[in-house]
């Protein structure tokens, strides 16, 4: 079951994919001019790529799954309370396990969104509430272009980052206004995206490595690599792993305390655990512009390959023991 989806293969070649990318961005950075064309070209790629999560999602569907509104409710309560709460609780680990700027990268990466279409899969292949992680994941990556800014204004206003409120008019255009953009226009390509749901991955994908490579050319024009030690490296993994295993416990073992079904836990559980990384790095861009964005995003690409990978396993453990679905007469 896991080989129908390909990034939860540990081969994956978009994982293998951002590495190279890092390593080409370290060789090969762009600079100058050619650092704003790339930058301009990651802004339009991320535009289409939004445009084409509005075009496949069903409004009618989504609007049906709105019902369920406590799975809704605590899943949005966990990617935009419990995390950012963790976020701001690592900051003990400064500056003996993590410098300034990767305690900003963890903390921005618990401000952000929930994966939409990894969340989804891993609910699937754990045979969990795929309609209720549809709408729980979708309303979590709107949300967050609006709550992402905002949270990153109240909590790293401390940290002395300054926030800019043009910030938030910038994610707009290049998140929201082209997802409106697909929704309106779904009826008449919603069924030709869906058809070409493989070849349009190309776009998913290369408009996030578009991404990286402008954020880490970024970084090697910063020095990013003389800032970063070996052991900075590895206290970075283990924050990270920390992280992720403390809210997979959490939205795991408490959701059957509130009375949720196993089907709905899967959902919390992956749909809660999970932050975007094609959300999130284009954000960082706008909203970091004076700071070291390399050494910013780099937790959340070790998240992001993390969570993959942990939870593509416990997806699979889940199916093995999800009871059998009742069918009615």
């Amino acid at each position: 079951m896991l080989a129908k989806i390909p990034f939860l293969n540990r081969l994956d070649p978009f994982l293998i994919g951002i590495v190279l990318t890092v390593a080409v961005a370290a060789a090969l950075p762009a600079h100058g001019i050619g650092l704003d064309v790339f930058t301009w070209a990651s802004k339009i790629a991320i535009g289409l790529l939004f445009f084409l999560y509005g075009a496949r999602l069903s409004t009618a569907e989504a609007v049906a799954g709105l019902k369920h509104w406590r799975l809704h409710a605590t899943i949005l309560a966990t990617t935009f309370v419990i995390f950012p709460l963790l976020g701001l609780a690592a900051k003990v680990f400064v500056p003996w396990l993590l410098s300034d700027p990767l305690y900003l990268g963890v903390l921005y990466l618990c401000l952000l969104p929930s994966t939409v279409q990894s969340s989804i899969a891993l609910v699937s292949v754990a045979r969990g509430n795929i309609p209720g992680a549809v709408v729980s994941a979708s309303a979590s990556s709107l949300l967050g272009i609006l709550f992402t800014p905002a949270l990153v204004a109240v909590t790293m206003s401390t940290q002395g980052v300054t926030f800019s409120s043009a910030a938030v008019l910038d994610i707009v255009l290049m998140l929201l206004v082209p997802f409106v953009a697909g929704q309106v226009l779904r009826r008449w390509i919603g069924g030709w995206v869906t058809a070409h749901g493989k070849p349009l991955k190309l776009v998913d994908r290369g408009s996030i490595l578009l991404v990286v490579y402008v954020a880490f050319s970024r970084g090697m024009n910063e020095g990013i690599w003389t800032q970063l030690s070996v052991l900075r490296l590895l206290a970075l993994v283990g924050v990270c792993i920390l992280l992720l295993a403390i809210v997979l416990a959490l939205t795991w073992f408490a959701p059957p305390k509130l009375g949720f079904s196993y089907e709905d836990r899967a959902a919390i559980l992956f749909c809660g655990s999970t932050k975007s990384l094609a959300t999130g790095l284009p954000m960082a861009t706008v909203l970091f512009p004076g700071e070291p964005i390399g050494l910013i995003v780099l937790p959340l690409m070790l998240f992001h390959q993390i969570q993959l990978l942990v939870c593509a396993a416990i997806a699979a453990r889940l199916a093995k023991q999800a009871p059998e679905p009742a069918f009615s007469e």
